[in-house]
């Protein structure tokens, strides 16, 4: 058996054991990728949490890359990993700290092609976030001439060294040096320049003031742990405006993606030891939804290179998430982050999903029944007063080519059931059930 064992097969022997850092490692899938789709209250957290606790057991450490209900945080917790939490009145993120390059580019002084890399990486990296956060906060695209002028702005910041902050961005935009009135092509004009810079200045004071500010005025992000799990949780903004969480999610998977490459290029240098790592990318709607065009935004900060050791699972509701984005570009983008999944877990989903899933692969009439006929509500019963336990609950479909899927129930070992319960206040409700919740 290869991969986590994640639950009994349905109409069928056997138990599934299964992930996708296990199965490309032995060449059963052509890429570390899995999606993870399903609506609500049917177990996808659960499905994700087996996942992490099987990795853990491997030496596999899952970094949970933004934790909104909160779903994760309790088994990093219990597993002895590092839980960061972010939000107004705890820790922020600076967008322009780009994790220990500082540190890594010193280690890595012998191998001045890879140091290279490392610093480029970084630096595109910090100017996809801040372009980012200018898009979230405008609901439209920084001009291409405002991208000229943010990317030779953090190169120069760069060249000062230290750590650099929001406040030095725009502070720097402010005093006008004369690479940066080259990047804005302000023809000698003092005044051109104001005016080309006028609308960045805006934003970046926006950034720093009020809710935002919150946040992204901070002077660091907490430094990942890389020997262990490591989980960012941000549940207390699950009131906020939907757009600062799209912001402050995007900055979390940023940081995290880039502190995985930071230690995989050391790594790869042999000036630190190798280690494997989940990158866990849930409520991926949230960030789609916040401005038309950040479909390329998420493409450009999750790329990943084929490195040993790095894995990534995304988690939404369902394919319905991409098509009503706002334009065929973000679309068809968007569709490409399931294409290039190797692994489907598919839970309940509506009939009207189907033609959107034949879409991406082909499925079998009995396939799409079968998942159809796990969106069934829970019934009531009138003698206990509660519902029952819905049908589709814990059970998915596993499909990695236009081969049949394998249909599996999760189900959880006593020792998981504490750290399989996400809605606290309806705790007793759940104490009886043995599937997941």
């Amino acid at each position: 058996m290869v991969g986590v064992p994640l639950g009994r097969v349905i109409d069928g022997p056997g138990m599934l054991c299964a992930d996708h850092i296990s199965w490309f490692e032995r060449g059963l899938v052509s890429a570390p990728s899995a999606m993870v789709l399903g609506l609500n209250g049917l177990g996808k957290s659960s499905l994700v949490r087996r996942i992490v606790l099987g990795h853990a057991y491997q030496g596999i450490h899952s970094m949970v890359l933004g934790d909104i209900k909160p779903d994760y945080v309790d088994v990093v917790r219990a597993m002895g990993g590092q839980v960061i939490e972010i939000g107004h009145g705890k820790s922020g993120v600076n967008p322009l700290d780009p994790g220990n390059v500082d540190e890594a580019a010193r280690l890595l002084a012998d191998h001045p092609k890879e140091r290279a890399a490392l610093l480029a990486a970084a630096h595109e990296r910090t100017k996809t976030m801040v372009l980012s956060l200018l898009q979230i906060i405008r609901r439209d695209p920084p001009s291409n001439r405002e991208e000229i002028i943010i990317d030779e702005a953090i190169a120069i910041l760069e060249d000062r060294g230290g750590k650099p902050v929001l406040a030095d961005l725009l502070e720097l935009i402010r005093q006008a040096p004369e690479r940066l009135r080259l990047a804005a092509m302000d023809r000698g004009s003092d005044s051109r320049y104001r005016e080309i810079t006028e609308e960045l200045e805006v934003s970046l004071m926006a950034l720093l003031s009020g809710r935002w500010g919150g946040i992204f005025a901070a002077e660091t992000t907490t430094p990942m742990m890389m020997d262990r799990s490591v989980v960012f949780d941000v549940s207390a903004l699950i009131n906020v405006s939907s757009d600062l969480q799209a912001a402050v999610l995007l900055a979390t998977w940023s940081y995290g993606f880039g502190t995985v490459e930071i230690a995989q290029a050391l790594a790869d240098a042999g000036v630190a030891p190798r280690r494997r790592y989940s990158l866990i990318m849930d409520e991926l709607w949230r960030i789609m939804e916040a401005s038309s065009g950040m479909v390329e935004r998420i493409d450009s900060l999750t790329r990943l290179n084929r490195t040993i050791g790095i894995g990534q699972m995304m988690i939404t509701h369902s394919m319905a998430d991409f098509a009503s984005l706002s334009t065929e570009a973000d679309r068809t983008k968007a569709r490409g982050f399931v294409e290039r999944s190797k692994m489907l877990f598919l839970g309940g989903l509506p009939a009207r999903e189907m033609p959107l899933l034949r879409g991406v692969m082909p499925f079998s009439d009995a396939e799409q029944e079968l998942l159809s006929s796990w969106n069934a509500p829970a019934t009531f019963d009138a003698h206990t007063g509660r519902s029952g336990t819905p049908i589709g609950m814990g059970k998915f479909l596993l499909k990695t080519s236009g081969a049949p899927g394998i249909p599996f129930q999760v189900q959880f070992a006593p020792a998981e059931r504490p750290v399989n319960i996400t809605s606290g206040r309806w705790r007793v409700s759940h104490e009886t059930r043995r599937t997941a919740s």
